[in-house]
């Protein structure tokens, strides 16, 4: 049996540069144009600490050192321009593109710590990153977080498979709710999603029901056909709109017919970060 088990608070892999920029002493470099391909997107950063290590993703390690020792140099903010077309003729990205990146040694600590406040929040947040005729106004959103409602083997499976992604997630077994009742403290937003692992689909209606009005982005409930299409006429039942039912996704996942707790998690679990990542791609 699995219990209610403390969330993990993270912020997203996207932030822990800008977090770590907040703290005196550390830079922060910021991609404001990007020629040809190349593996991050426009506005990745990286954090350069005074000893000259780095936080964040900016590349797969080509250019981590070479940022470091530049940003060593810089009196202000700069942006200089990397692989092709740089003056840097002993440097060169493997990509073959090139890439104009902000390197700024004392970025608006203030500025920067305001928007992790939001993120923190569960709100999006704009920086506005600028130098010279580059300006990019960089839209951070909040952190994938999940509340997944259920009953074991299932329920720990994907307790198990967040906590190792280090992904945010709330797991409620059925022993802590009432049936027919809603969680009534339930804390769903835009980038938030439900996720349902019953066995007993009686427990689902006032959960679904609950997770829709609160406008969580993805809702998922395990069980096949038959399941899906009784679902839909007992909340076609309690008045819920049919565009809202509409908005269930069941069977849940990327894979076909799970036959293991383990592999429906990770189905699960992977269709709900394609949502995710879909929704931050159209910010």
């Amino acid at each position: 049996m699995l219990a209610e088990r403390p969330r993990i608070a993270l912020l997203d892999e996207d932030h822990v540069a800008l977090k770590a920029a907040c703290a005196e002493g550390v830079g922060l470099c910021t991609i404001v144009g990007i020629d040809g391909s190349f593996s991050r997107r426009l506005g990745a950063q990286l954090a350069v600490l005074p000893d000259g290590s780095c936080i964040g993703s900016m590349s797969d390690g080509c250019l981590e050192a070479q940022l470091a020792s530049d940003i060593a140099r810089c009196d202000g903010p700069t942006v200089v321009r990397y692989g092709r077309g740089s003056c840097k003729i002993d440097f060169r990205l493997p990509c073959g593109g090139g890439l104009d990146i902000l390197l700024d040694p004392v970025p608006d600590r203030a500025l920067l710590t305001q928007a992790i406040q939001e993120l923190y929040n569960r709100r999006s947040a704009q920086v506005l990153f600028a130098c010279g005729k580059f300006r990019l106004n960089r839209e951070y959103v909040p952190a994938l977080r999940i509340i997944s409602l259920g009953e074991d083997p299932e329920l720990s499976a994907f307790a198990e498979l967040c906590a190792a992604m280090r992904i945010d997630v709330k797991c409620v077994d059925k022993d802590g709710l009432v049936l027919g009742r809603a969680q009534g403290n339930a804390e769903y937003d835009a980038w938030t999603a439900c996720l349902l692992l019953f066995h007993d689909h009686q427990w689902e209606l006032p959960l679904v029901e609950e997770a829709l009005a609160g406008g969580a982005f993805f809702v998922g409930a395990q069980g096949g056909e038959k399941a899906r299409i009784e679902r839909s006429f007992a909340l076609a039942a309690r008045d819920i709109p049919e565009e809202a039912v509409a908005r269930i996704t069941s069977p849940v996942g990327l894979i076909p017919a799970c036959k293991s707790p383990r592999t429906l998690a990770l189905s699960a679990l992977s269709e709900i970060v394609a949502e995710y990542e879909r929704k931050r791609a159209s910010f």
